[in-house]
């Protein structure tokens, strides 16, 4: 299980990365993009991955990485459930 504290963690040691409010969400930006939201009520991420990776992840486990159910998913938007993930595999995203 990951928590807010070490999903915050992770998003803020990129270079230049910022915490904003996104609505009922938490969002993590580079130069004002979005790169990852959190979801605390749900206990959910949704993050920015390429094709490749979205692909790698939501195949290798379909019950804590799957994409965002519309457009956003085609490209690229995946949703973590952050109660199943162990913190090892979002330190390889």
């Amino acid at each position: 299980m990951v928590l807010i504290e070490t999903f915050r963690k992770l998003a803020l040691s990129f270079p230049n990365a910022v915490e904003e409010p996104h609505f009922e969400k938490i969002s993590f930006r580079i130069n004002k993009k979005i790169f990852a939201t959190f979801d605390e009520k749900n206990t959910r991420a949704v993050l920015k991955l390429s094709e490749i990776d979205q692909s790698v992840f939501c195949a290798s486990s379909e019950m804590i990485f799957y994409p965002v159910p519309n457009k956003w998913g085609i490209q690229g938007w995946t949703i973590v459930e952050l109660s199943k993930v162990r913190p090892e595999c979002l330190k390889m995203l």
